[in-house]
């Protein structure tokens, strides 16, 4: 198990076993698609090894100002959304990868900033972008229909009281403008009150308003095949989750990439063969937090790694628009 070193100031959630899963090794080529606080960077940086760091949020691009001048030209940091790390590693001429780790979610900095409106645990604006421009959560619980807000927090949240909450959205919204986290805390509760040993009643939605804003399934969607395509032969990617919306995407990348599932079978007349692995899967998966990282840090509860060793196939044919 790889040992983290002691000075590291940012810790990500399962660090050891994410760089277990790339091998890091000195001089490798490795590609940090969400940055953060630099806790992945730094690890692989501590490593040996090489790393094009991006993050879709200028916060944290300013505060990885100081890492890059301490990594010796070993770290570049840029500023783009994690779809488009290949353009970004076309554009620094780096390329292909020896691994690559993506840490799907909002960063703990992220949560506890009121004045960024991800967390209803303060009073602040409801806005919830990462990149700080486009449409915010309150454009959003403002602006839409009853009946597609209520679909929005179904599916993104799996919120069942969908609709109920909607609904008083839109009842409230009608008196003023939903502006702050802790009004829409508030009218959520009301709405659909928990027992207390329940998650806040607002756990689900504000996830949902998150995930819509910045279009995170859609993006990790993306991601999963552009690191296919940046990965050399025997490359690594990483992957740690946070729900199970976006851990239901990379299983199913993964199980189709690497043919896992597939039941062997005589090909009809006329019937193309499956395509050949692109993905190696190793152990059994997902890899899970320990009782003591969760003690020491509760939003690691329900955190889940996968991985997978990229095979000599060429990439999966581009999809149309991706």
């Amino acid at each position: 198990m790889t040992e983290i070193a002691p000075e590291t100031p940012h810790v990500p959630v399962l660090a050891a076993e994410a760089m277990d899963a790339l091998a890091v090794a000195p001089g490798g080529l490795y590609l940090d698609g969400t940055f953060g606080a630099g806790g992945y960077s730094r690890l692989i940086l501590s490593a040996g090894g090489r790393v094009l760091a991006l993050d879709r949020d200028p916060t944290a691009i300013q505060g990885g100002a100081g890492l890059v001048a301490e990594s010796g030209g070993r770290l570049t940091l840029v500023q783009t959304r994690f779809s488009r790390m290949e353009a970004a590693a076309r554009e620094k001429g780096l390329g292909p990868f020896d691994g690559i780790v993506l840490d799907i979610g909002v960063s703990s900095m992220q949560f506890d900033e009121p004045e960024r409106g991800f967390s209803f645990r303060f009073d602040g604006p409801l806005d919830m972008r990462m990149e700080k421009v486009g449409r915010s959560a309150a454009d959003l619980v403002n602006e839409m229909e009853e009946g597609a807000l209520a679909d929005l927090l179904y599916h993104f949240g799996e919120e069942r009281a969908s609709r109920r909450i909607a609904r008083a959205i839109v009842a409230e919204r009608t008196k003023a403008p939903i502006v702050t986290t802790a009004a829409l805390a508030q009218i959520i509760a009301r709405a659909n009150p928990g027992r207390p040993q329940d998650i806040h009643p607002a756990t689900r939605s504000f996830q949902a308003l998150r995930i819509a804003v910045n279009e995170e399934l859609d993006e990790l969607t993306r991601a999963l095949a552009a690191a296919e395509r940046l990965l050399r032969p025997g490359g690594r990617l990483a992957v740690v989750t946070f729900h199970s919306l976006e851990d239901r995407i990379v299983k199913h990348f993964f199980a189709a990439r690497s043919g896992r599932g597939r039941a062997p079978s005589r090909l009809l007349p006329g019937e193309e063969p499956p395509p050949t692995p692109t993905f190696r899967l190793f152990g059994p998966q997902p890899v899970a937090p320990g009782a003591a990282e969760c003690i020491r840090n509760p939003r690691a509860r329900s955190a889940k790694l996968r991985w997978a060793e990229r095979t000599e196939a060429p990439p999966a044919p581009r999809e149309e628009g991706r």
